[in-house]
């Protein structure tokens, strides 16, 4: 568990002051849609007392508390940064930061001809199974599943091996942009079972404005982020992680799960080994 009682320095007092390090959740922090492991909160608290640290996952901050929050402190007392639905829901020390909406930026209109299309493409697929849930509207995006969101851990695990030998989020992601090709969107497979659709530009990159806000805050709270390590397992071409992985402004660390995570962080930083 995350060390009780851990005294936390400000921002501005950390050791390594200039580096924040953030983090997907899934396949990163913890396995597709299961809870952190108490191995990693300690890990991640010890980390805290160095540098910075932050989440940035495509999901709502519900579900980042979900599989984050297990000792009962909330999500944003365990990180300096929480950034749901790529950085669009914002929290930095627990206060949430300036949101951003996507029914606003499309439009209802242009909203249910989207919706029409993937509802009637998703009614004629033929996947393992069919459960609920198959578009989550989201502030920022809306996440689409073939298989639905209500699937269990099981059919989901059955559904991603499926998606492996038949690309079928590939093949739905490609009908979508040859349909709408004029609505500036942008998609991004992402976890086990779906994928996001969001604007262009609003991926896991969004986020690191509010990291390069950090530098123009008053007095002693101002801290310029010149190291941004950001760690995730999606990022391939067309993964959710690929955008930040890839950005000049970060040091990208690609993993292939929560284990390989933490024996990349003793790597970088040789004081969390003892």
């Amino acid at each position: 568990m995350a060390i009780a009682g851990a005294v936390i320095p400000p921002l501005h007092q950390r050791p390594i002051g200039n580096t924040v390090c953030l983090f997907d959740v899934d396949g990163t922090l913890t396995p597709a849609r299961r809870n952190v492991s108490p191995e990693m909160l300690q890990l991640l608290t010890r980390l805290r007392q160095h540098c910075a640290i932050g989440t940035v996952g495509g999901s709502n901050l519900v579900k980042q508390e979900e599989q984050l929050a297990t000792t009962g402190l909330p999500v944003t007392t365990l990180f300096d940064f929480n950034f749901a639905e790529n950085g669009l829901i914002a929290y930095r020390m627990g206060q949430p930061l300036a949101s951003s909406s996507f029914i606003q930026w499309l439009g209802e209109d242009k909203y249910k001809e989207l919706a029409k299309f993937i509802l009637h493409y998703i009614a004629d697929l033929d996947v393992p199974v069919k459960r609920g849930t198959f578009i989550e509207f989201r502030n920022s995006m809306i996440n689409v599943s073939p298989v639905g969101r209500n699937a269990s851990n099981e059919e989901r695990a059955e559904y991603e091996k499926f998606d492996l030998a038949t690309n079928t989020r590939e093949k739905f992601i490609q009908a979508l942009k040859e349909r709408f090709p004029d609505m500036g969107l942008q998609y991004s497979i992402g976890g086990q079972i779906s994928f996001d659709v969001f604007p262009r530009g609003w991926d896991k990159r969004y986020c690191l404005q509010h990291i390069e806000a950090e530098a123009k805050r008053h007095g002693d709270e101002a801290v310029q982020y010149t190291t941004i390590h950001f760690f995730g397992d999606k990022t391939h071409e067309g993964g959710n992680d690929h955008e930040i992985y890839e950005d000049p402004r970060t040091v990208g660390h690609s993993v292939k799960n929560p284990e390989d995570t933490m024996a990349e962080l003793k790597k970088l930083f040789p004081a969390l080994q003892t």
